[in-house]
């Protein structure tokens, strides 16, 4: 089996799409607000509640949740694919210019972005983080919830690209 069969296997699966966020209170002298788009995100216990995410080893994210144990969750609506586009961008610099004007409230509790109009927000605390592979799954507990009710139905992921459901 090659990396190419696996991701096209892997690429018939249908994901939700999510934007994961943190605030790194140590770059600059006000801090940077950091996102990514992930689709490798789940529910994974309701007592105590945990969700868990997938990072690139390596990655912005990654490296910052080594540091910062808060962080946010946005779940998407299909009609916010131009902001999971906009941080599933591979090399970028800063993600200040990122959030420049996307409209979102702070997390009470993490501090983060968290996505305005979005079906849902989760602020989550870094619980345990394990190597597999070339990714890190980080789990969280999830310290508070926001049930916005964004408009529209969730974006999904699907054969490499953003979906809703209809």
């Amino acid at each position: 089996m090659s990396n190419e069969e696996f991701r096209a296997a892997m690429s018939r699966l249908a994901a939700g799409v999510v934007l994961v966020t943190a605030h790194d209170p140590d770059d600059g002298p006000r801090g940077e607000d950091v996102g990514m788009t992930a689709t490798a995100f789940m529910s994974v216990s309701l007592d105590p509640p945990l969700v868990l995410v997938s990072l690139r080893n390596g990655s912005r994210m990654d490296d910052l949740l080594t540091d910062v144990p808060l962080w946010g969750v946005s779940l998407l609506t299909d009609t916010q694919r131009q902001v999971a586009g906009r941080f599933a961008m591979k090399g970028r610099v800063s993600d200040r210019l990122l959030f420049a004007d996307i409209a979102y409230e702070r997390g009470e509790v993490c501090g983060a972005p968290l996505i305005t109009g979005a079906l849902a927000t989760l602020e989550c605390r870094t619980e345990n983080r394990i190597e597999a592979g070339d990714h890190t799954l980080v789990t969280g507990r999830v310290l508070n919830v926001g049930l916005t009710g964004g408009d529209g139905g969730p974006l999904t992921y699907y054969k490499g690209r953003y979906r809703h459901l209809g």
